[in-house]
């Protein structure tokens, strides 16, 4: 094949008959325009218009399965959620790829359809929630173990979000802590730990709803911090309130523990600290 000098375009029917020639040779455009010295995109596409790229210069598509999946899940009979619960993509990519196929026969009896859109719209919300689900051990894998440098600043953060605070108005230089949450108390009896606190200088005390199983609830928080109910002071009762209405109120409800740290003036100073010199790290300009 001779190839044509460089800028000479006057001959097009006989530089189209070359640049087909090499097409169905299983040339790429770009080799046809290297091999042709055509640098003018719109030339080369008026040379090529009309012939078929090569399979081998075609990229694959990702979708070209699913694509295929749905065509014979419609042949079946499948409407367009059956096919979206199946396959997982979006109604508008289905009738893109199945819309020149027969509708499928409406045969169902009301109950039947009623039955089938309940089992898809369980399947749906299976995913999102197993979706959810992997987010969140997802996040938990990110973390892993927790050096003590990074449990001392976690621990700093979570008693200044939820722990008695000191005020120039009304000092109280000391550790006190209160939540409803297992795992909140958790982490916060690994930071005392940390800090060197034993069990003997903490103060336990559950604050409940008058309504509430003082016993079964001390007996739930005593296990969890790892002391005898007997060690705990005298429960605190919350008096309801007729124009409210109480959402904790499940066998599960264990009121809060508050936890009490003895001598704990310098430790609260300690992590006051810590938590300003948290606040400057993470903006110095502060």
């Amino acid at each position: 094949m001779t190839s044509t000098t460089p800028g000479k375009y006057a001959d097009f029917e006989s530089l189209r008959q070359q640049a087909i020639a090499l097409r169905r040779e299983g040339l790429s455009r770009r080799q046809i325009r290297d091999r042709l010295f055509v640098d003018n995109n719109d030339l080369l596409n008026r040379l090529l218009n009309g012939e078929p790229a090569p399979e081998w210069t075609k990229r694959p598509n990702a979708k070209d399965d699913l694509r295929d999946r749905a065509r014979e899940l419609r042949s079946q009979g499948m409407t367009y959620d059956q096919i979206q619960v199946e396959l997982g993509c979006s109604k508008s990519s289905i009738s893109l790829w199945v819309r020149d196929l027969p509708k499928p026969d409406r045969t169902r009896t009301p109950e039947e359809a009623s039955a089938i859109a309940r089992r898809e719209w369980e399947a749906r919300l299976q995913r999102r929630e197993d979706e959810r689900q992997q987010t969140k051990q997802d996040g938990a894998n990110e973390v892993g173990n927790l050096s003590d440098r990074e449990l001392f600043l976690a621990g700093v953060v979570l008693y200044w979000a939820e722990g008695a605070k000191d005020k120039p108005w009304d000092r109280r230089e000391s550790l006190k802590f209160i939540n409803s949450d297992p795992n909140v108390i958790r982490l916060y009896l690994k930071w005392l730990e940390l800090l060197g606190v034993s069990r003997e200088r903490m103060h336990f005390r559950v604050s409940i709803h008058e309504s509430g199983d003082v016993a079964c609830a001390e007996e739930f928080w005593a296990d969890l911090a790892g002391v005898d109910a007997s060690v705990f002071q005298r429960a605190t009762l919350k008096k309801h309130n007729p124009r409210t209405t109480r959402k904790n109120t499940a066998e599960a409800y264990r009121g809060c523990l508050m936890i009490y740290v003895t001598k704990g003036a310098d430790l609260y100073r300690r992590m006051e600290g810590a938590w300003y010199g948290i606040v400057l790290g993470a903006d110095p300009a502060t």
